[in-house]
């Protein structure tokens, strides 16, 4: 048996974007240029781009386009800017927050799914630069890691990617040995599933079976946390500790995107069900199928809404929402076409 899902739609982020980059916001689904653009958004329209099959003139330019702001966000000593206005002013100083993690996923995710060779080369110099820093924060080196784990796939001797992971499996705290808490934080954040993934793309690029256990232990646990009613909850803006009431608005299309990336990610190193069947729950959530029961994107442009309440979605189309939206709906593509 097959399942199947909704092909992602790339008019509203076409819409978005110009030469410079992706509009970080919109009013409805009206591109907001005054609040400019940011890396984090970059890092991801070049995740989505470079990962869609086949992807057309259009999308292929988008690519290009991220991979260019990217190179221009990066100092030296590989630290990222974030922000930059309208203008093209870049208005923050290079730093190692999770914008310059990002930046590194996106760029190795093109380095090793691009179908534009050019675009594949540059994210190989541009991640090499930016692999020389490090981050204090747990978050921006777990997605650093995913991007060194997707260039270590098709180059596994690559010194700079090799290096970074290495580092961060080394800056990992040792288990807390809660089974009713494992996590490793306290509360739940935000873009809390990358924190496991990470884990796995490293136990693998590293051939540590403990580390890669310990990932996937962490990411079913997520998934029963953030399970309610036969749909997805997830975390909510304000976080979730143990005790917190269920369930928690206002939710946030990227948290969903997130765990599918870190479900899809699991089902290709581990057999179990669970795994498609919570990237399927991802993809059901902006169909309607969440707390609200309030669908979360619009099928025709394919732009993403910008939060879920409980009385209501935040109707506005913004950048983060629509890749969330892309996505998730690229991992339900490409797993529905493999038998269950």
């Amino acid at each position: 048996m097959t399942t199947t899902s909704p092909a992602p739609v790339f008019d509203h982020l076409l819409r978005m974007s110009d030469r410079r980059g992706t509009f970080e916001h919109a009013c409805l689904a009206e591109p907001r240029p005054e609040h400019g653009y940011c890396t984090d958004d970059m890092a991801r329209v070049l995740v989505v781009a470079t990962r869609e099959p086949h992807a057309e003139g259009e999308v292929n330019g988008l690519a290009g386009v991220a991979v260019r702001f990217l190179n221009e966000a990066q100092a030296f000593s590989g630290a990222c800017r974030n922000r930059m206005d309208n203008t093209g002013r870049w208005i923050d100083e290079p730093s190692t927050g999770d914008h310059w993690g990002r930046c590194i996923w996106g760029l190795g995710t093109a380095a090793a799914h691009s179908e534009v060779s050019l675009v594949g080369r540059l994210a190989v110099i541009q991640l090499e630069r930016a692999a020389q820093a490090r981050s204090k924060s747990p978050r921006a080196m777990a997605f650093a890691a995913l991007g060194a784990a997707e260039l270590l796939a098709v180059k596994p001797e690559h010194a700079a990617a090799r290096g970074l992971i290495t580092d961060y499996a080394a800056s990992l705290a040792a288990p807390n040995g809660d089974p009713a808490w494992p996590w490793p934080e306290p509360r739940l954040t935000y873009a809390n599933a990358v924190l496991a993934e990470a884990m796995i793309a490293a136990g693998v690029a590293l051939d540590d079976t403990a580390l890669r256990q310990r990932g996937l232990d962490l990411l079913g646990w997520l998934i029963e946390r953030e399970t309610s009613g036969g749909h997805l909850s997830p975390t909510p803006v304000g976080g979730r500790g143990a005790e917190d009431a269920r369930p928690g608005f206002d939710q946030q299309p990227i948290e969903v995107a997130t765990l599918a990336d870190a479900c899809a990610r699991a089902a290709v190193v581990d057999a179990g069900a669970i795994w498609p069947d919570a990237v399927r729950a991802a993809a059901a959530w902006f169909m309607g199928d969440n707390d609200a029961g309030q669908v979360m994107w619009d099928p025709e442009t394919g732009g993403g809404y910008d939060g879920l309440h409980a009385d209501g979605v935040n109707g506005n189309q913004g950048t983060e929402s629509t890749l969330a939206v892309i996505s998730t709906l690229q991992h339900a593509q490409r797993l529905s076409t493999v038998p269950q």
